[in-house]
């Protein structure tokens, strides 16, 4: 009888546990739980995909590790903030903390730093979304002006002017969709 194989053992089972999800709580400063938040709300990342992200990397967490000032940390105004997060982040969080005999609240301040020049960069660009919804605007203004004289010289009822009604109304359901875009990133002004 020939051997079956079963197909959740071995390296693909460590896989599998390396996905499980784990809650952890860290003592991290508000801006560190800020701009998780942010980052995860503005971009749509789960935010532990975002830890994934951002921790998971063992080389780049080590190297981090070793530009940590713990006693600069300590002074850092922290509270305590319960997140989700795969085992295999936790446990790349354990071994560089055990390496340098470092608390995982340091590694996990010091990583959500590097988010910082995300925010920035979408900052900027939130300004000029700002500035290219003006012109959208404008843009769609012309189209009512545009259907008003269609209107005034074919009637409404002129399978021309429907077609630019429809068009119109598409343009009122995007203008709402980027307007709500752009209340949601607000949050990006004030951080």
């Amino acid at each position: 009888m020939p051997k079956i194989e079963n197909p959740l053992t071995g390296s693909t089972m460590f896989n599998l546990r390396g996905k499980q999800s784990v809650r952890a709580t860290f003592k991290i400063s508000q801006k560190a739980i800020d701009a998780i938040g942010l980052v995860s709300i503005h971009m749509g990342i789960k935010q532990k995909s975002l830890f994934d992200h951002i921790i998971e990397d063992l080389e780049a967490l080590d190297a981090l590790a070793q530009t940590i000032q713990i006693r600069k940390f300590k002074l850092i105004q922290r509270k305590q903030k319960t997140y989700v997060l795969s085992r295999k982040t936790i446990d790349a969080l354990e071994a560089i903390s055990e390496t340098y005999g470092m608390p995982r609240d340091a590694l996990v301040e010091y990583s959500i730093q590097k988010l910082e020049s995300i925010i920035s960069s979408e900052r900027l660009k939130h300004e000029e979304r700002k500035i290219l919804k003006k012109e959208l605007t404008d843009h769609f203004d012309r189209g009512k002006i545009l259907y008003q004289k269609a209107v005034t010289i074919l009637g409404e009822d002129d399978p021309f002017c429907r077609r630019i009604e429809k068009a119109l109304l598409a343009c009122q359901k995007t203008e709402e969709d980027i307007n709500d875009f752009l209340e949601k990133s607000k949050v990006l002004e004030g951080f």
